[in-house]
């Protein structure tokens, strides 16, 4: 997308869901995470008509969250597969934290889909905050001031 303008909100949260915020973006997002990238493989997932489909992958490529690959399978004509930029991956703990809050507010009586672990311990994780030292903080210490724009 391209530079600020002045009509943009100016809360990140308002930006943010301007791409994002779209319950079909974020299952879109949900699949590409899981290792769906053709668009066949995502609509079959998703049950979502091919059409809204193409609308939300053409949009999060032009957001610059998703970019396009070409593959071709033999016999058939080139086709686009779907991967994460940057700013798609980085949406990541996003994604985690809309589940965490689900399995705990809205949870499944067989319970969660999917639990996330370290690949090196298999140790549970979670989302949370953390200062500078790395060091987790409670959400109940955690205020949200308005930026003055003085930086410390």
């Amino acid at each position: 997308m391209s530079g600020p303008t002045d009509d943009e909100p100016t809360c990140s949260v308002e930006r943010s869901l301007q791409i994002v915020g779209e319950r079909w973006s974020l299952l879109v997002l949900r699949d590409i995470f899981v290792g769906r990238h053709r668009f066949a493989e995502i609509q079959t997932s998703l049950g979502i008509a091919p059409n809204l489909l193409s609308a939300r992958l053409k949009f999060l490529v032009e957001a610059g969250v998703l970019c396009t690959q070409t593959y071709q399978e033999p016999g058939s004509r080139p086709r686009q597969s779907y991967h994460l930029t940057e700013a798609g991956r980085d949406l990541q703990l996003v994604m985690a934290a809309l589940q965490q809050w689900g399995d705990l507010h809205c949870p499944r009586p067989s319970g969660p889909s999917v639990i996330r672990r370290m690949r090196s311990t298999s140790q549970p994780v979670h989302v949370g905050f953390l200062d500078d030292n790395g060091h987790e903080v409670p959400g109940t210490d955690v205020t949200v001031l308005r930026d003055t724009g003085v930086r410390a």
